[in-house]
């Protein structure tokens, strides 16, 4: 086996370098040096307009610890987080099992349940707020005409269902990206597998857990990644549609974050919020990746 002399690999070290130095610049341009400015942020007590900021070390730390509104935003966002994953996948899997075998009509059923993906977040959060408006929403309006105008209510006001209102907008939402990904995902199953499962006596429950989902299990890791990310990062969708309330009800720690840095001018409190969220998702992020590409480089889900 021949080998490049010393100064052809040389030269083609420094061919590489000077390819991906733009790619490097854009990197440190816009995301090291933010990261670094916020790693900055979180030790000292800036307020959007002191260009000496104090120092103050773990303060910011301390304070975020101890701070009640950061135990409930925390506790939203677990709920967000294990709800906002699993129904969207569960969803969109049923629906991609109910398209999969689907000849006419296919591309109108998957245009109208992925349509609910690419519209923006803020025209989604605007539309559902008003099915939830108390007098004049469509959702109470159908509960009393079925006769159960004991459930009707101020959804988006009540602290108790505020929460799960705004999720389940989130939900319906995400569940067509879940869906078209996993349509795509089964085109590529092995049916003969799963018809020789049928004539062996599998049952539909079955033939999905022991024959489907070892197949696309790569992809089901990848999309419970992005969807259980979003539940760490969530802000759009609470930001349009309460802001966080009522009474704290639906506040996260995206948009407690928000609050504190540009409504409350405490730029390095809301910077250590959010270097906490990204902190406390690379974990889930790494370890589902690495689960995900060993299946992958296995050829197996198995």
């Amino acid at each position: 086996m021949s080998h490049a002399p010393p100064a052809t690999r040389k030269a083609q070290a420094r061919l590489g370098m000077l390819m991906v130095s733009p790619l490097v610049a854009v990197v440190a341009t816009f995301l090291l040096f933010p990261l670094a400015n916020a790693v900055y942020y979180v030790f000292v007590d800036f307020d959007g307009i002191d260009v000496t900021p104090p120092w103050v070390g773990t303060a910011n730390f301390t304070e975020l610890a101890q701070d009640s509104d950061v135990w409930n935003a925390f506790r939203n966002n677990v709920i967000w987080i294990v709800v906002g994953t699993l129904a969207p996948l569960v969803i969109g899997l049923g629906h991609a099992l109910l398209v999969w075998g689907v000849k006419r009509g296919s591309v109108l059923y998957r245009t109208a349940l992925f349509l609910p993906y690419v519209l923006p977040q803020v025209a989604v959060g605007v539309v559902w707020s008003w099915i939830y408006d108390p007098t004049r929403g469509w959702l109470n309006r159908v509960l009393e005409a079925v006769g159960l105008r004991s459930l009707t209510r101020g959804w988006l006001g009540d602290p108790d269902t505020a929460l799960y209102a705004v999720l389940g907008t989130a939900v319906w939402a995400t569940a067509g990206f879940v869906f078209i990904i996993f349509l795509s995902a089964l085109r590529n199953v092995d049916l003969e597998l799963v018809e020789a499962s049928m004539l062996d006596g599998a049952n539909p429950a079955q033939r999905l857990r022991y024959v489907i989902l070892p197949q696309i299990m790569p992809v089901f890791l990848m999309v419970t990644t992005i969807t259980l990310i979003g539940g760490f990062s969530v802000f759009d969708i609470v930001f349009v549609m309460t802001g966080g309330g009522p009474a704290g009800a639906t506040e996260t720690l995206g948009t407690y974050a928000y609050s504190s840095a540009f409504q409350l001018n405490r730029i390095s409190y809301g910077t250590t919020l959010a270097l906490v969220i990204t902190v406390m998702a690379i974990p889930f992020a790494v370890g589902l990746n690495r689960l995900q590409r060993r299946l992958s480089l296995d050829g197996t889900g198995a």
